[in-house]
């Protein structure tokens, strides 16, 4: 396969040119020759830099979920139509939830199978027609970040997720400004050291300069403690010589003595034994059958304080009240009412005449 390159400039000398003497040009630093200069722009891959075409078949197939089959169905034309500009064959098996991409006869450019392939793992990934398409472009790359396996814990994982989320749910295009916002770290800063690092790319005398002094140093603040556990192990003292061996069940026998008894002693023993813990057990169920029949205490009654002589009652003033109001009736005037009210008209009949 033989590339076209009558517009890349020319870095490398052939073997008839290295006898002669060193040019002005050949004395220049290796960051001039390593720039790229403004302007210059790759040319197509056509059909004339590979006019046989391929050698063999390459293809790639990729699963998609269900709820993208909607969708597939309604831009799989568009799909077709685009792939075979390049003479790429796309199918699409609604059956086994899968999409593949091969390569034909006539298919010239041998990396448009790597791109198409991409394509379709595009579409797989709930990315939109109109974004996957680009792939096919000689200057558009894309790179799929699996962030599923990064943050343990669901709720932080959906929050950090939320801050790479763009503008009409484009997804930013960095791959470190991902991976460090998964790392709890805001893709502010990242951004901003981006957005630098391009103006300082515009000056063509800080283009083979460091540019760390430039670039801000953004520090981890947030610094979590670990939690200390509630339990805590007190480390033992370390000694050379292990620990002693536990004794076995012979070495407990020959320390009591049951290890010269006969048999039907040592059955004896057991019997022994066991009819004591049934007893203590027994005695126990019993105390706690007898409970409820122990009556509760009683509680001390108090004896209420005589009443105070300055507190007591009056009755009999009660009395009087309540046999003056029976007496009275409902709107009637008091005797002291009565004479007032008789002075007040026999004073008006005066002033009238």
């Amino acid at each position: 396969m033989a590339s076209s390159s009558s517009n890349v400039p020319a870095t490398v000398t052939g073997r008839s040119q290295l006898r002669k003497p060193k040019s002005k040009q050949e004395n220049r630093d290796d960051s001039e020759l390593l720039t790229v200069p403004d302007g210059w722009k790759e040319p197509a891959f056509s059909k004339e830099d590979n006019p046989r075409g391929l050698l063999e078949e390459s293809s790639f197939a990729t699963l998609f979920p269900k709820y993208r089959e909607a969708y597939l169905k309604e831009c799989w034309p568009l799909v077709q139509k685009s792939l075979n500009e390049h003479h790429v064959n796309a199918t699409l098996d609604l059956i086994e939830g899968s999409m593949t991409v091969c390569t034909t006869k006539k298919t010239f450019d041998p990396y448009i199978i790597i791109r198409a392939r991409d394509l379709i793992k595009l579409l797989a990934r709930s990315v939109s027609f109109e974004q996957a398409v680009r792939i096919l472009q000689d200057d558009v790359a894309c790179d799929i970040i699996k962030i599923g396996s990064l943050v343990r814990n669901k709720e932080r994982f959906v929050k950090r997720r939320q801050r790479l989320i763009g503008p009409k749910g484009s997804t930013l295009k960095v791959r470190k400004v991902v991976l460090d916002t998964m790392k709890n770290i805001h893709p502010i800063y990242n951004i901003k050291t981006l957005m630098i690092k391009r103006e300082l790319a515009k000056d063509s005398e800080l283009r083979s300069q460091s540019w760390e002094r430039f670039l801000p140093q953004f520090k981890h603040k947030n610094v979590n403690k670990r939690k200390e556990p509630k339990k805590k192990t007190v480390k033992k003292e370390y000694t050379p010589f292990p620990p002693p061996q536990p004794e076995s069940q012979i070495d407990k026998e020959l320390a009591s003595g049951e290890y010269f008894l006969k048999a039907s002693q040592k059955k004896r023993q057991k019997m022994e034994a066991i009819k004591a813990k049934q007893a203590e057990a027994l005695s126990k169920r019993q105390e706690e059958r007898n409970k409820a029949f122990i009556p509760p205490k009683e509680k001390t009654v108090v004896k209420p304080k005589e009443a105070s002589i300055e507190t007591k009652i009056d009755v009999a003033a009660i009395k009087e009240k309540v046999k003056k109001a029976k007496n009275k009736k409902l709107g009637a005037f008091t005797a002291e009412e009565l004479k007032l009210k008789m002075e007040a008209n026999e004073k008006k009949k005066k002033t009238k005449k």
